[in-house]
């Protein structure tokens, strides 16, 4: 808790983001609920993954080189207010009654867009606010965020649709929540970048100095690999709509609770990770950390997979949540140490696309499995190809297993 003791700007982000992204995530069942409901198709919502990918992939890269040029906390503010006004986009489709499948995803996208600013421009900041012994601390509590988002959301969510017997409700609550977001943003001090470089490159011309600086960084790359594998194999979230009404049954209230607690599974236990987080920052070898935690990822959901009794089901999503969350906090602090701030920015915009693409690709891949195979082959395949493919990509780097916190090596 040190980080929010010792900088008043950081505790408003950290804040702001909690409550924020808490509507984020009921908003993201509403959307999954409300479109299996328009199609009954796994495919169709393994979709949304789609929708959001192309624009953080398109604008992503670009955002990070935006980020090192331009004031972050102005970047950081308007992009905010992009994603609350798609919000309010999401409010009004329900309100109307529209039930237009192209609609919601054009809405996820345009917010997708948004989103390829705002996570990398907060991402950056972060390193000016607090001192770099203190980075360990503060992503251990950004991932409590995610994790306590992850929790609430969904559940609160859930039980809000199944109470109400609609998705308004959950929009219009999203709508208030983010609000507080965007409050935390516009209370940020200025951030212009601390290096002027006269004559630096600009637009994608800077965008490709950020990539050109990251060729040959294997420590830097294989956060990123990692990341990819564990997320677009292993992550299951597209399929808990049909797994909810298929393996565990029940009324539309029952499924949409259930769909909830699964949603909320592997935030529990990230939530957990992160309070326990403390050892964490005595670790030294923290590649190596990052592979054991991938690996106990991907045997967790592979076991899901197997289980037909909700709460084992719930246990082994919960293991895999807290694995996925010691995986991430090393993989943020390798990322923020390594890298020199002007290209930060740019950095964290690849990180973003690779950190929320991957599970959108996630999404797509689970949902397209399932709609050949069946949802238990999605989810146990997924499982497994991700820890076969962290084997080959540490066989490949083995140096990665040696990084050193001491001595933080791009």
């Amino acid at each position: 808790m040190t980080p929010l003791r010792e900088s008043a700007p950081f505790r408003r982000l950290w804040i702001g983001h909690s409550i924020g992204t808490v509507g984020q995530q009921m908003a993201s069942v509403a959307v999954a609920l409300q479109i299996y409901e328009i199609t009954g198709s796994s495919w169709a919502v393994g979709l949304t993954g789609l929708f959001q990918l192309v624009p953080l992939v398109a604008l992503g890269l670009y955002a990070g080189a935006v980020l090192d040029r331009f004031d972050r906390r102005r970047v950081a503010l308007w992009s905010t207010v992009g994603q609350w006004a798609c919000t309010l986009g999401l409010v009004a489709q329900a309100v109307l009654g529209l039930q237009s499948v192209p609609v919601l995803y054009a809405l996820i996208a345009v917010q997708s867009g948004f989103f390829a600013f705002s996570n990398p421009a907060r991402q950056s900041i972060i390193p000016r606010l607090i001192s770099t012994n203190l980075l360990p601390a503060a992503n251990a509590l950004t991932t409590l965020t995610w994790s306590i988002a992850f929790t609430l959301g969904p559940v609160i969510g859930g039980l809000l649709i199944a109470a109400a017997g609609g998705v308004t409700v959950v929009y219009a609550l999203d709508l208030v929540l983010f609000a507080v977001a965007v409050w935390a943003m516009w209370r940020l001090p200025a951030l212009p970048p601390e290096v002027a470089v006269e004559g630096a490159p600009r637009g994608w011309a800077s965008v490709l100095e950020g990539l050109r600086f990251l060729k040959g960084k294997r420590n830097l790359q294989m956060t990123f690999y990692l990341d990819l594998v564990a997320m677009v194999f292993g992550m299951p979230r597209a399929l808990f709509p049909a797994i909810a009404t298929m393996w565990y049954g029940g009324s539309v209230a029952d499924v949409a609770l259930v769909v909830g607690l699964l949603s909320a599974a592997p935030a529990v236990g990230a939530f957990f990770a992160s309070i326990f987080s403390g050892p964490l920052g005595r670790i030294q070898r923290q590649g190596l950390a990052v592979v054991v935690s991938i690996m106990v990822w991907g045997a967790g959901i592979a076991v899901f997979g197997f289980i037909r009794w909700l709460p084992a089901a719930l246990l082994a999503l919960a293991i895999a949540g807290a694995a996925d969350t010691v995986s991430a906090i090393f993989r943020a602090t390798i990322l923020q140490a390594a890298t020199p701030d002007e290209y930060r920015g740019r950095l964290q915009g690849i990180f973003t696309v690779v950190v929320v693409g991957g599970p959108r690709l996630g999404d797509v891949e689970s949902g397209a499995v399932a709609a050949v195979f069946g949802e238990a082959v999605s989810a146990v395949s997924g499982g497994l190809l991700c820890i076969v493919f962290a084997g080959v990509l540490v066989a490949a780097v083995p140096t990665f297993l040696r990084y050193d916190a001491q001595r933080p090596v791009p």
